[in-house]
């Protein structure tokens, strides 16, 4: 459900929902919603607000610059899988196979982590870049 939810917002011309919005966008029911907002908010998709004088919450869309704030917080994740697996590796060590497995697994997941590190780092002037050849203003995104 949080990834109907997602798509539906991206999709949708609007950037604010209630749970009601969302479910009647979606034709399913507002208990269908809660557990997938609350989610998409913990992971910073969207942000909870309540609109003064009312009793429900609104869900923000928090689109600006979406996606590297999305994989920059997974790389803090990617980090402690990481030295996990470095702890395997170390208990098993290499010379069985299930230490070479977990050490392979790991070196891919840290060569993955510094090249995600320079993905994002090029990611705003080619985020530009394409904005410009869309004609599109950019000023309001930044970083």
């Amino acid at each position: 459900m949080p990834a109907r939810v997602l798509a539906y917002a991206l999709a949708d011309d609007a950037d604010r929902y209630t749970a009601g919005d969302l479910a009647r966008g979606l034709g399913v029911s507002p208990a269908a919603i809660s557990g997938a907002v609350r989610y998409l908010v913990q992971v910073g998709f969207f942000v909870r607000e309540r609109e003064p004088g009312t009793r429900s919450d609104l869900y923000v869309l928090d689109d600006q610059d979406l996606w590297s704030r999305f994989v920059s917080a997974e790389l803090t994740s990617l980090d402690r899988f990481v030295q996990a697996i470095d702890s395997g590796v170390e208990v098993l060590g290499v010379e069985r196979p299930g230490g070479r497995r977990l050490a392979e697994t790991r070196d891919f997941m840290a060569f993955l982590r510094v090249e995600m590190t320079g993905v994002l780092a090029r990611w705003p002037a080619e985020r530009a870049r394409l904005a410009a050849d869309r004609g599109e203003v950019t000023s309001r995104r930044s970083g």
